[in-house]
């Protein structure tokens, strides 16, 4: 009769340190269902704004695109909705590596695959923030591959300034100071993106140590065997000996 080993619980950080989270349902779930509903909200996203606000597509000899866009003030002058063509990385950069972000993007998944992989069953906090980039990575990912650019819409501080009293204070070199407060548009993914990283760098911070449980099973048993290896090779010292005679029988010293 074979001995049945129960599946670990999820619930201790500490369960069967050796088995991949890959192997537990719970966490697989944490990781999909996070990545789904990231997902499916990015690209939802996508298509409402595209389908209500662009209005014309430019298409220039070398491939690339201009989508010329209405504007949606959903809180005026604070957040807006205007949908534009990104053909780089995360604020503007990098244009036109289309297929080098695609190349980046699939080593970046492989990454998170590796990162969820080697993660304790108990961390639940690192596991939802792995899905959450998992999403980002694979919302701009899909627009990369089938429409050769991310999909843009969020719009936030359209048309503010640093104050005046600001930048007469800075370098004049620094043009940046000169123009909007935020002058990019980005969408869910990159927001996914960003809080993720931001939310790894917190969670670094404040992970502490785990030691791994069966690496200490296996260094404590060792010690004991050889304690006991020890005890039974070496010779007993005088002291330890004991004489098995009855107390009568024994030599006076």
């Amino acid at each position: 009769m074979s001995h049945h080993r129960h599946a670990p619980d999820d619930t201790d950080p500490a369960a069967a340190p050796w088995l991949s989270s890959f192997h537990s349902p719970a966490a697989l779930a944490r990781l999909l269902i996070t990545a789904a509903v990231g997902l499916a909200l990015d690209l939802a996203t996508k298509v409402w704004s595209f389908n209500a606000l662009a209005y014309n597509r430019i298409t220039y000899p070398d491939g690339s695109q201009q989508v010329q866009s209405h504007t949606y003030l959903f809180i005026p002058g604070w957040l807006h909705f205007h949908v534009t063509g990104n053909h780089g990385a995360v604020f503007g950069m990098g244009q036109g590596n289309r297929w080098w972000f695609v190349a980046v993007s699939v080593l970046a998944i492989g990454f998170l695959f590796y990162l969820f992989g080697t993660s304790r069953l108990g961390q639940r906090a690192y596991q939802l923030i792995i899905g959450m980039l998992l999403a980002g990575v694979l919302g701009n990912l899909y627009d990369r591959i089938v429409y050769g650019y991310v999909r843009d819409m969020i719009y936030m501080l359209p048309g503010r300034t640093w104050p005046a009293w600001m930048a007469e204070r800075l370098p004049a070199d620094w043009e940046w100071t000169r123009g909007p407060v935020f002058p990019w548009i980005f969408n869910v993914a990159d927001t996914l993106l960003c809080t993720g990283v931001f939310l790894m760098i917190v969670y670094s911070f404040f992970q502490k140590p785990h030691a791994d449980p069966q690496r200490s099973a296996v260094t404590g048993g060792a010690e004991n065997v050889g304690d006991a290896v020890t005890s039974a090779s070496r010779p007993a010292r005088p002291s330890e000996h004991r004489d098995a005679r009855p107390p009568a029988e024994r030599p006076r010293v």
